[in-house]
């Protein structure tokens, strides 16, 4: 199992945290984004620059993610993808994605965009919380102890 991260725009009040999870846990980080980021120096941490421009960064992502690996996103249609090709996606509110619930997401991104395209729904997400943190952490430290104990029973 790998974790990608789609880096452009990821909170950085969650990617310490990342780090310290992926170097305890021992499972390769991969940040993706079109310019260089700053992280702690491990031989399980690296990042590809790709270049600028509207999902090249996405299109790598899907283009390295296999099943089994998990995808850190905001973008519900990244996350879409990367779960139609048998990986798991999740978001940096916490949110896990998976087959069982991506469609249905998907339909809701999709319907508040044309709301917010008509006028009727105006604005975005919350800012990004201490509430929003920790459960972004929580569901990342179940998911990775649940995907690991279940390699190590296939083994």
């Amino acid at each position: 199992m790998k974790i990608y991260v789609d880096a452009d725009g990821f909170p950085s009040a969650v990617k310490g945290l990342l780090i310290r999870a992926a170097i305890r846990l021992h499972v390769p980080l991969v940040f993706v984004a079109n310019k260089k980021l700053k992280y702690e120096s491990s031989v399980i941490i690296s990042s590809i620059i790709v270049p600028e421009g509207p999902d090249i960064a996405d299109d790598r992502i899907v283009e390295l993610a296999q099943p089994g690996d998990l995808v850190i996103t905001a973008d519900i249609p990244l996350a879409d993808r990367v779960v139609a090709k048998g990986a798991f996606a999740l978001d940096y509110r916490g949110k896990l994605y998976t087959e069982d619930n991506i469609k249905d997401r998907l339909a809701l991104r999709d319907l508040l965009y044309e709301l917010r395209d008509g006028g009727v729904v105006t604005g975005g997400p919350s800012t990004f919380s201490k509430k929003d943190c920790h459960a972004f952490v929580n569901q990342l430290d179940s998911f990775l102890v649940r995907q690991l104990k279940n390699e190590t029973a296939q083994k």
